[in-house]
């Protein structure tokens, strides 16, 4: 028999991936062009060609035994330099080695973070609407998640409402921009009203809390939005990556994290986090990928490709008139739902529309398309949401 713990999860599955599974179902019976499925954050564009190039060139330019053997929890050395040196260029830090640990994407990375750092019955605080997951990656370690009502003007964290959250047993705020699902850019000024935030509950309750950056979508941004790095505004501050979207390689798993120097207890938490990506089953982050991956600090998906699909999609809803955020950044769409969110859900699905549920991101009233699908399935949608509006209006 599975673990109570397993058979409620077993039971409710995933939102996300239900509708990804639900789309191949669709495509078996209506043919995959037919089908439109805006549920699952899958890059439908190609990693840049330096990807494959780094690893062909790793392949057969490095020793097999060091590209696909073990190495410290912590990853390569000199990988992790390389990241570090590459962070200082960007954004003025001052990052070594030992600030960074390769981690099994941003997923992985969060994971290890929350065994790092949480006692049974310690909370994690997050701005809804958020990614579905960070309800389960917390229970994993026995903590508890907190959930801060959304500004629903302009999908910002509310730096009243976070001081509102907060209790003694608040271990960490997860800041996740560009958001998923909303695709905004959390502001600087926001940041820093964060900040003062936590820096005024340390005083209060005597006990630090920290930042979980979660940054996958950091690269995927337009019209010149900046993402200010969190660990210029908050020591405490740790910063889980990943190149599944920056590089379109979500499937290889390959991140980091970032412990700064600053951050309270960082030999204590760098040390335990290396412990906890062993104990954890992940061992290390995959070697080839780590290798790879460090050939290409300076490599990019083409955010253009991006930024017509946003244009369109927005610009295609709007016209017949649905409400939506125009996102800054990531790849999302968040619509307003006219129906209730299950309701409009199925609305969607009979016009082989695959869309997520508001209420899955802690935020009913509202559905997510991910638009990082083929141009040519943007504009064939369109026709169907013209006919999912007028079921709705």
């Amino acid at each position: 028999m599975i673990s109570e713990q397993m058979a409620a999860l077993v039971s409710g599955n995933g939102a996300i991936r239900a509708m990804f599974e639900e789309g191949s179902r669709l495509a078996a019976l209506y043919g995959r062009e037919n089908v439109f499925d805006f549920s699952l954050g899958n890059p439908n564009f190609p990693a840049p060609a330096d990807v494959r190039r780094a690893i062909v060139e790793t392949l057969d330019g490095e020793d097999s035994v060091l590209v696909h053997g073990y190495m410290s929890n912590a990853g390569y050395a000199d990988v992790r330099g390389d990241v570090a040196r590459s962070l200082n260029g960007r954004f003025g830090t001052a990052f070594g080695e030992n600030n960074i640990i390769m981690s099994v994407g941003a997923a992985g990375g969060l994971n290890v973070v929350l065994k790092t750092l949480l006692n049974p019955g310690d909370e994690v605080v997050v701005f809804a609407p958020y990614f579905v997951e960070y309800g389960n990656y917390v229970k994993n370690y026995g903590g508890k998640l907190i959930v801060v009502p959304p500004d629903t003007e302009y999908f910002m964290p509310n730096a009243q409402r976070l001081k509102a959250a907060l209790t003694p047993r608040t271990k960490a705020v997860i800041v996740n921009s560009p958001n998923n699902p909303t695709g905004v850019v959390y502001s600087e000024e926001t940041i820093k009203g964060i900040a003062a935030v936590l820096e005024e509950a340390r005083c209060e309750h005597g006990a630090d809390i920290y930042i979980i950056s979660d940054e996958p979508y950091r690269e995927l941004v337009y019209d010149g939005a900046v993402v200010p790095y969190i660990t210029k505004f908050y020591p405490n501050t740790i910063v889980c990556y990943s190149w599944s979207k920056s590089l379109s390689l979500p499937g290889e798993r390959i991140g980091y994290i970032v412990v700064p120097s600053e951050a309270q207890d960082y030999s204590l938490v760098y040390d335990a986090a290396c412990i906890a990506t062993r104990v954890l089953g992940f061992v290390n982050a995959p070697s080839l990928m780590q290798r790879a991956a460090a050939k290409c600090l300076g490599a990019n998906v083409d955010t253009d490709a991006y930024d017509r699909n946003r244009r369109r999609l927005y610009e295609g809803l709007k016209s017949l008139g649905f409400s939506c955020v125009f996102p800054s950044g990531a790849f999302y769409l968040w619509m307003q739902s006219p129906l209730p969110d299950a309701e409009f859900a199925e609305a969607a699905k009979k016009q082989n529309i695959l869309l997520v549920p508001g209420i899955s991101f802690g935020c009913p009233g509202y559905a997510r398309l991910a638009y990082c699908v083929s141009p040519d399935t943007v504009e064939r949608s369109l026709p169907a949401f013209a006919r999912l509006a007028s079921e709705c209006f």
